[in-house]
């Protein structure tokens, strides 16, 4: 894929789950991760978020497809008690694909059978950890083998998956009960311009180029707009941008 493709291809993405944040309602937001989940080939999702990761379990917003029994069985029986997925989150950042080697103990293995039979089988999860102590995850999960293929599969699409992660923190966040809000800081004209040259994926090298600044100018506003919103990289910057109406995806597709 060129170059060119990538950045189509990103910005298709990018309109596609703009639709996170045009939601009103937690269930038609809900509905509409579920569809993003479908389109890339997970018929069950489940986003879990609390104010903080101190937060009882049973207080947190969830969303989810997940079958009804197997989820009310897993509230029962505690499951995220013993859940190596749940610890995984707690402590990093990176995605997990599912592996059943991954559920060594004997409660950690049946709960993975338990959860097999109920059509839960492969996934890949994504941790979720907020500027503000927000604390939770992002499972995508499907009744298929985890075998060489899926782990293919998923391998490619993981940038794609990781980027509707970031829009449902986004736009899920305003759902979380002790979540906190704040005004959207305050951006300059250039600082804006910037951000709308990454939001289309364009470099540092290259939005020197067009707006007629050096390189290392463009790194300083993208420091400064960082610091303003909390956030570590550019993809963050630019989703919490777009969710708080600051820029638009459709600007660059008029």
């Amino acid at each position: 894929m060129s170059l060119q493709q990538q950045r189509e291809a990103y910005m298709a993405t990018t309109v596609e789950v703009g639709e996170l944040l045009q939601q009103e309602t937690a269930s038609s937001w809900g509905e509409a991760l579920f569809a993003l989940g479908r389109q890339h080939g997970f018929d069950k999702v489940l986003f879990g978020m609390s104010g903080t990761r101190h937060s009882r379990l049973d207080n947190a917003f969830v969303q989810t497809n997940y079958p009804p029994k197997w989820r009310e069985r897993y509230d029962t029986e505690r499951f995220a008690h013993v859940d190596p997925v749940v610890s995984h989150c707690m402590t990093s950042t990176l995605p997990l694909i599912w592996q059943p080697e991954l559920f060594r103990s004997v409660p950690q293995r049946a709960l993975y059978d338990e959860a097999c039979s109920h059509g839960v089988r492969a996934g890949v999860t994504f941790p979720m950890h907020g500027p503000n102590g927000e604390f939770g995850l992002l499972n995508f999960a499907v009744d298929q083998e985890p075998d060489a293929q899926f782990l293919r599969t998923v391998a490619a699409i993981l940038p794609t998956l990781a980027l509707i992660r970031d829009y449902a923190f986004a736009s899920g966040v305003r759902f979380c009960p002790t979540a906190s809000t704040e005004p959207a800081p305050r951006l300059t004209p250039r600082e804006l311009e910037v951000l709308n040259w990454v939001m289309v994926g364009k470099s540092s090298w290259e939005i020197s180029k067009i707006t007629g600044c050096s390189e290392a100018t463009v790194n300083f506003h993208m420091g400064n707009i960082r610091q303003k919103f909390n956030v570590n990289t550019r993809q963050q910057a630019v989703v919490r941008a777009i969710s708080l109406g600051l820029i638009t995806p459709e600007d660059h597709h008029r």
